[in-house]
């Protein structure tokens, strides 16, 4: 289990994983994502449109999880994020700006994942003052593998099958598939 977490994470962590079988289920990217308050799910998200007429890379699981969550719901605090693979800075950053103050996910995205990054240096060139910036300010909480093999088993499961063109041969294919580019 990842450091920082408790029995809650893995509960919140095993409803993200079951959201992403559901897509994997449908011929989709695999990942899955919850979004936590007040020890409830108030969000619920899972990658859509990762292949076929209208594939995009909008619709990302966080993203959807967002956009379920303010449909219901007005401004939510205590928001906690569990995502299946690390989220990217299109999602980082949609997160962030949504209240989420502490990211839960399985496993790290070689390619694409945004949660190392500082953000405390994130600001616009022009007038930049001395501090660490909004973001940096925020106390943003990251938590990093938990039920981190139960998620490469899914994605290698997508990348092992044929009919999936989606990031094949990418660094994250190799990367769950255990092999070396």
């Amino acid at each position: 289990m990842a450091c920082n977490t408790g029995p809650e994470d893995e509960k919140w962590m095993k409803q993200a994983l079951d959201i992403a079988r559901e897509s994997l289920g449908e011929g989709e990217f695999p990942v899955g994502c919850v979004l936590v308050a007040g020890g409830e799910i108030v969000g619920r998200g899972r990658r859509v449109r990762s292949f076929g007429p209208f594939q995009n890379e909008l619709d990302h699981a966080e993203m959807r999880a967002l956009a379920d969550m303010s449909g219901s719901r007005g401004a939510v605090s205590g928001l906690v994020a569990y995502s299946t693979l690390e989220p990217c800075l299109m999602c980082l950053g949609g997160l962030v700006l949504n209240g989420v103050r502490r990211i839960v996910y399985a496993y790290e995205d070689v390619m694409g994942g945004a949660c190392g990054l500082s953000l405390s240096s994130v600001r616009s060139q022009a007038g930049a003052e001395e501090g660490p910036g909004f973001y940096g300010s925020l106390g943003l909480e990251i938590v990093r593998g938990l039920l981190r093999e139960e998620s490469r088993v899914l994605l290698a499961a997508f990348f092992s099958d044929p009919e999936r063109k989606y990031w094949r041969g990418s660094p994250l294919a190799h990367h769950a598939l255990g092999r070396i580019p």
